[in-house]
């Protein structure tokens, strides 16, 4: 079957997309309110851009009723946001982050969830998260009629649990994904879990 999406809604395109574009790490974007409160919200439109500089991207659509999301407000106007990678046990409170809200309303307070410092940003982490990024605002890019906003963050450091941190055969160290637990999107309300480890060496 080949879906040819010029004959396509923009709605039926994501649809589409959402089930291919298959499994896609989530970022849970804590953003800062213009009263100082949290704003915490889940983007699966996301992933690593660049090392030099250290670049992540999230990319943020529309409510469904057409207004702006407050995390994309947030990051422009107060530039400071901290992504964390979702594991398996916060998936729960990560889908019950994403319901619409009235701007300026905590789901931090909202779920009663509790933050930490994080080195590296004036913003808090979730404090049962594993792997947490602090980051900054580095450049906004609006794109299609939406628009949808390409969000482009420097993480200027990440905070790794430390039961997630081993070391290889060489003594280096290194991040144990399996102690990470990540949750994967899929389409629609799906969701997968980290599942089996694979390994295959890259060839020379």
């Amino acid at each position: 079957m080949y879906i040819d999406f010029g004959d396509m809604t923009p709605q039926q395109v994501y649809i589409t997309m959402t089930q291919t574009v298959i499994p896609r790490p989530i970022a849970w974007v804590l953003s800062e309110n213009s009263d100082s409160s949290l704003n915490l919200a889940p983007y699966s439109y996301f992933n690593a851009v660049s090392s030099e500089p250290a670049l992540v991207m999230i990319s943020a659509g529309v409510k469904p009723d057409g207004g702006i999301k407050d995390t994309r407000d947030n990051i422009r106007d107060r530039r400071d946001f901290v992504i964390h990678i979702t594991s398996l046990d916060q998936l729960d409170n990560m889908n019950a982050s994403s319901a619409s809200l009235d701007p300026g309303v905590s789901e931090v307070d909202q779920l009663g969830l509790a933050t930490v410092p994080i080195e590296g940003s004036r913003l808090p982490r979730l404090a049962d998260a594993r792997v947490a990024f602090a980051c900054s605002l580095y450049d906004i890019h609006y794109i299609g009629e939406g628009p949808q906003s390409l969000i482009l963050g420097e993480v200027h450091g990440v905070f790794i649990d430390d039961s997630a941190v081993g070391e290889d055969a060489k003594g280096r160290r290194k991040i144990l994904a399996e102690k990470i637990n990540p949750v994967g999107r899929l389409g629609a309300s799906e969701y997968v879990s980290f599942g089996e480890l694979l390994t295959r060496q890259r060839p020379d």
